[in-house]
């Protein structure tokens, strides 16, 4: 497999190692990209591509399907979401003259830092699941199992 078919389609499989090499080199252009203000937010967006393109093609490996990779997508905005209605209700509770505004400013906080680590620890355990767990050994419907060596 080619580097243009590693990256930008999320057709087939691919083996662990050659996800690892491919996360950890969109990681590093993420990286130089945060440095780089407009040029660096269009390369965001193309390596943002990229990781789905890859996550695709290693749960393919596994047997999953690929709408999979919504799981950490969706969770982290849905943790925040609710940290916030919680601001917002407890906020109108104290308005209208309940409870006490010191201890629920620390709760909001507080509710807010652990939808965050939350968010993050799905999104690390995601990774690692995606990145170590083995392949099928056998084809499946989305084609033969991957060599395990990364051709360039």
């Amino acid at each position: 497999m080619d580097w243009k078919t590693l990256m930008f389609t999320a057709d087939g499989r691919i083996g662990r190692q050659a996800f690892w090499i491919a996360w950890l080199m969109l990681l590093g252009v993420n990286v130089v990209a945060g440095w780089i203000p407009l040029i660096g937010w269009a390369a965001s967006l193309v390596t943002l591509f990229c990781f789905v393109c890859i996550y695709a093609k290693r749960l393919h490996d596994m047997g999953k399907s690929a709408w999979w990779q919504l799981l950490p997508i969706l969770l982290g905005p849905v943790l925040l979401m609710g940290s916030v209605m919680w601001l917002v209700f407890g906020s109108a509770a104290i308005a209208l003259g309940g409870g006490d505004p010191e201890i629920f400013a620390l709760a909001s906080v507080g509710g807010m830092v652990v939808a965050a680590v939350l968010g993050f620890l799905v999104t690390v355990g995601f990774t690692l699941w995606v990145g170590c767990a083995e392949g099928q050994t056998r084809d499946n419907r989305w084609g033969d199992p991957p060599l395990h060596a990364l051709a360039v």
